[in-house]
């Protein structure tokens, strides 16, 4: 099986395709032949060595893929050989196979194809549940949607139009506002033109609902400042690379909720929820993830270096049939 190997830390291009043996599954354990595996920004920093964890090379970078399963390391598991199958591991996807807990998995619905199930493993999840549980975003509310070409940003704008918001998308070029209008941003706000703060005060005069915000840096505390009060600002990350200093004295002053988002903090009701109505959007196909690029497995260097550079609008997908 072929696989990108990053074999020392560094610029994406330390990372090179290469033969690569899978072990067997063990108990526990799923094999899965890989169709399509997305490339989000943590996978560029763990190639950097400069991610919140640190993983010792060798390794084989990518978090997100589609694929069928080819072997089941014990009874229990749930999956057979044949079944459709998407994931998320730390790290493994940017292989032809890979062998990953049973856990990591989850069946594709009917009627959703495999570049759609990578594509939205991550990004639409997570912009769903930060909206939904979280940011608790409902008809009628005004949403900020910061990075709005990016994958989750881009997810976010798409689900918060679905879930009845008026949206304005923050992002850093036209191209990426030009698509973050197409799927419902009603409001659009090139951050590298323009003043952010006096920007947003002047498109959402009233204040905003919610910001999502999965960019941080410089954005951060305009953004914050663009809340009514007792609105809620949901951090998920910081893909410019900076983490903000919030002054707290907005929160007090501005009676605002600031709040991060990760998986395991959502209530398993809820969780189970969202993801069922997550998946009605998908295979109704109301929403659909927004693919920017597709790279072969050999330009695997080139789609890192697309992410990391800022150049990605929506989703960048590595096509491994």
């Amino acid at each position: 099986m072929r696989a990108a190997i990053c074999r020392e830390h560094g610029p994406p291009e330390v990372v090179r395709v290469e033969n690569h043996i899978v072990p067997p599954a063990g108990p526990g354990q799923i094999g899965v032949r890989v169709s399509t595996a997305a490339v989000n920004h943590p996978d560029v920093l763990l190639v950097a060595d400069r991610y919140q964890v640190s993983v010792d090379t060798p390794f084989v970078p990518g978090s997100e893929f589609a694929g069928v399963v080819d072997e089941v390391g014990s009874s229990g598991t749930g999956f057979a050989v044949g079944d459709r199958v998407t994931g998320t591991a730390m790290h493994g996807a940017f292989a032809q196979r890979l062998v990953v807990d049973a856990s990591s998995l989850s069946p594709t619905p009917e009627g959703v194809d495999d570049v759609t199930a990578a594509a939205a493993g991550v990004a639409h999840r997570t912009a769903y549940h930060s909206l939904r549980s979280v940011g608790r975003v409902k008809s009628g509310d005004e949403l900020v949607v910061l990075g709005a070409g990016g994958g989750v940003g881009l997810a976010a704008v798409q689900l918060g139009v679905a879930l009845g918001a008026r949206v304005t998308a923050v992002a850093s070029s036209a191209e990426k506002l030009d698509a973050a209008a197409c799927y419902g941003a009603t409001r659009l706000l090139d951050h590298t033109a323009v003043d952010l703060r006096a920007a947003l005060r002047e498109t959402v005069p009233e204040g905003a609902d919610v910001v999502l915000d999965p960019v941080g840096g410089a954005l951060s505390e305009p953004a914050l400042r663009s809340l009514r009060r007792r609105g809620r600002f949901v951090t998920v990350g910081f893909a410019s690379g900076a983490i903000p200093r919030i002054p707290l004295n907005l929160i007090l002053l501005k009676g605002v909720q600031l709040v991060g988002f990760q998986f395991q903090d959502v209530p398993a009701d809820e969780f189970d929820r969202n993801e069922g109505e997550l998946r009605e959007l998908l295979t109704s196909e109301r929403v659909k993830p927004h693919v920017g690029a597709v790279f072969a497995l050999d330009d695997i260097a080139a789609a890192l270096r697309h992410v990391r550079d800022g150049r990605a609008i929506g989703k960048v997908l590595i096509d491994l049939r």
